[in-house]
């Protein structure tokens, strides 16, 4: 059902009463928004999104059906990877370019620390979710592998990359490597590399992780900076080996190019809906991170974006050979490592100070 001002007023008694006694859902939001919470010129959301396949899954799994069930525009801003300062900028100076963000869970924690977050009060809505993947603050919306892609048709014959020290082997693998010009993850695949097991991964030894990259970096033949540009590196054949996010890499394979994923040793962590603090139009975000917190809405966001969705319910509706290519099906979680955010919340500043240093020396 549309939302149409033209033909609402702002006090009827019978919407109080259907709000009162706790209508939900589409109904119940549009009569929220019928009872004077939202004028006329607000009809649109502007939410952050990565942009490529997460716009158009997010359109179709929550935007679209959002606009529909409301009358609502919602309008996805793609921004920086990791937009830490861009929202901290935001908040201080209270000109909000985005009314609400889906960002990693590191971005959450970073901004958390800083008190740049609203309160969701929405605890019932979150229920579902497991614990790892809420927070006060936070709506987890996909769960994220941090995985090496290659280019099937360049490897030796009958090899294939096991571990990250295959990637660091420049005999036995030869060909153009990527990786990411960042020292989150990329740090974790050098420690990976020189034999560091993922249970003594954490806290990072970072000098010796700068000591194994040293062995590589006159090897590197792209320092990526975003997600998109993987997916073309991998696409175009400019380099062989990419650690990349999964769903980058198999949005590729999707289209036919012969592009493998390595499940052992992947980092995951997971992607969700934050609000800015002081942001204009929370109460509005609130109602759409309610209405996306949803397990079929969920389900159909994997249909283009290969990451799999945080509620456990989805999955009965995702399709069996599709739910493979997720980091939190069985057969691949059985070779994911947890992406320590704490770990970087408290050390990304630093350490980003001395790869940035590192990497153009």
């Amino acid at each position: 059902m549309r939302h149409d001002a033209s033909r609402t007023t702002p006090h009827h008694p019978r919407r109080r009463s259907v709000l009162r006694h706790g209508a939900a859902g589409t109904i119940g939001l549009t009569l929220w928004m019928n009872n004077g919470l939202l004028q006329a010129q607000d009809k649109r959301l502007v939410i952050r999104d990565p942009g490529g396949p997460y716009a158009e899954g997010f359109g179709a799994a929550f935007y679209k059906p959002f606009r529909e069930a409301t009358g609502i525009e919602i309008v996805p801003a793609t921004g920086q990877h990791q937009p830490t300062a861009f929202i901290k900028t935001m908040v201080e100076t209270k000109s909000y370019t985005w009314d609400m963000a889906h960002v990693s869970r590191d971005v959450h924690d970073a901004l958390l620390g800083m008190g740049y977050l609203e309160t969701l009060n929405l605890d019932a809505t979150l229920r579902d979710l497991p614990a790892p993947y809420r927070a006060a603050t936070y709506a987890g919306v996909d769960v994220v592998g941090s995985v090496l892609a290659y280019r099937s048709d360049r490897m030796p014959a009958g090899k294939a990359p096991r571990s990250f020290a295959d990637l660091w082997d420049l005999t036995g693998f030869p060909g153009r490597r990527a990786l990411r010009r960042n020292p989150m993850e990329t740090l974790e695949y050098a420690l990976l590399a020189d034999g560091v097991s993922p249970a003594q991964l954490y806290p990072l030894d970072v000098d010796r992780a700068f000591r194994a990259l040293e062995r590589v970096k006159k090897e590197i033949a792209v320092w990526w900076t975003s997600g998109a540009q993987t997916s073309q590196l991998l696409k175009s054949g400019e380099v062989d080996f990419c650690p990349t996010w999964n769903a980058r890499a198999q949005v590729v394979a999707d289209e036919g190019t012969p592009v493998s994923i390595m499940w052992s040793q992947h980092l995951f962590t997971t992607e969700g809906w934050i609000i800015p603090k002081g942001s204009p139009r929370a109460d509005l975000c609130r109602e759409f991170i309610k209405f996306a917190t949803d397990a079929k809405r969920q389900a159909e966001f994997t249909k283009n974006l290969a990451y799999g969705p945080t509620l456990p319910k989805a999955y009965d509706f995702v399709d069996a050979k599709r739910a493979r290519t997720f980091p939190a099906h069985p057969e691949n979680a059985r070779g994911g490592i947890e992406w320590d955010v704490g770990y970087w919340a408290k050390n990304r500043d630093a350490v980003t100070e001395r790869f940035n240093a590192w990497v153009t020396t």
